[in-house]
């Protein structure tokens, strides 16, 4: 199975473009690439020649980490699958031990309700094996009484836009193909047994936000056909990253501490490597759904959303632009402010606050979950 050392969300700095004429010779020559084009400090270097580093600063942990794991005590369980192995794409799946305890509503009995997880980092860095999401699925997983499979898809700028969203829908394709064999015996029935099919709510923080929401809209459209047994309930849109050529006040002028998960400049570098090359502008629908080069929303069909914003992230108001045209577009829109707390603050927990706001964040899901 396919892992990936990544940088640390909680060490990014601006993006520096690094000429050919600014580095030594020797050091073009010693790493045989060429000189680096584009560069987010202490995440991913892309050199000349297409190569692409991405540095270890988050550590990748196996899926018994913590306590989880297909022998855990009680709590949650945890095991890695593969979910596609012609592109590796694969996942972890999360359930809690016990279903007395999961999320009400719906017509899944006592069974958890699904969450199709796709973790954030510009589409260009991240894990589901990665700490951070770990332990904060394994909470989610616990406290909201939910299953959860957690997408490792693939990454950009070697596997630029639209690969991220057709990964989404082959995790789903693997979630229907389960949910039809659910009588059967064998190394997942443990899950399958834990997995209301007929509750399946998309999810994501940043990236994976919008990967969630574009891959909803595919879903609507019939990109998969019938998906019966599955019965997508909703979508949860954490901190969604888009993104446009017009700036957003808070894009402008909130700023950004030192350790800030995302910036402008930063956000800038993420859409350079991930929309399909030749895409000259931020306004692409896969990068701005409220363009003029995007679908009206209103054709766009997408379950009942729940958004979740930071106060000072700089996407703050351009997820609150989201929510309204939404609304306008007739969807069943929530969302939820989180004060004081700034992008991937519920992974990063990188200011006093980030603990209590994301307690907060796990109890909106459970309640928009349970309401389902």
């Amino acid at each position: 199975m396919r892992r990936r050392r990544m940088g640390a969300l909680h060490v990014v700095g601006e993006p520096r473009v690094v000429s050919f004429q600014q580095q030594p010779a020797a050091v073009v020559a010693k790493n045989g690439h060429g000189p680096v084009v584009e560069e987010i400090h202490g995440l991913i270097r892309v050199y000349k020649d297409g190569h692409v580093e991405r540095l270890p600063a988050i550590p990748t942990v196996p899926c018994t980490w913590g306590g989880t794991g297909a022998d855990a005590p009680g709590g949650v369980v945890a095991r890695d699958v593969v979910v596609d192995p012609a592109t590796g794409v694969w996942a972890r799946l999360y359930a809690p031990m016990t279903t007395t305890t999961s999320a009400g509503g719906g017509t899944g009995g006592s069974r958890p309700p699904v969450v199709v997880y796709f973790h954030g980092g510009g589409f260009c860095v991240g894990s589901a094996a990665w700490s951070c999401y770990h332990e904060f699925l394994a909470q989610l997983s616990a406290r909201a009484g939910c299953a959860v499979m957690s997408v490792d898809y693939r990454l950009a700028p070697e596997h630029r836009l639209p690969a991220a969203f057709d990964d989404g829908l082959a995790a789903v394709r693997w979630l229907r193909h389960q949910a039809s064999r659910a009588a059967a015996c064998d190394d997942l029935s443990w899950w399958r047994a834990r997995c209301g099919f007929d509750r399946v709510f998309l999810m994501g923080d940043s990236a994976g936000a919008s990967i969630a929401f574009h891959v909803a809209a595919r879903l609507g459209q019939g990109h998969l056909g019938a998906l019966s047994p599955l019965t997508v309930r909703g979508a949860v849109l954490i901190q969604p990253f888009f993104g446009g050529e017009a700036r957003t006040v808070s894009e402008k002028s909130m700023a950004q501490p030192p350790r800030s998960a995302l910036t402008l400049a930063t956000s800038d570098c993420y859409w350079r490597l991930a929309l399909p090359a030749g895409a000259s502008s931020r306004d692409h629908p896969w990068c701005n759904p409220l363009s003029r080069a995007a679908p009206r929303l209103e054709t766009v069909p997408l379950p009942p959303v729940l958004v979740c914003v930071s106060e000072t992230d700089i996407l703050r108001d351009r997820n609150l632009e989201l929510c309204r045209a939404m609304r306008k577009a007739g969807k069943c829109v929530e969302q939820a402010m989180y004060g004081g707390v700034g992008h991937a603050f519920q992974v990063l927990h990188n200011c006093h606050l980030s603990q209590p706001r994301t307690q907060e964040m796990l109890a909106h899901i459970k309640a928009f979950v349970s309401a389902r």
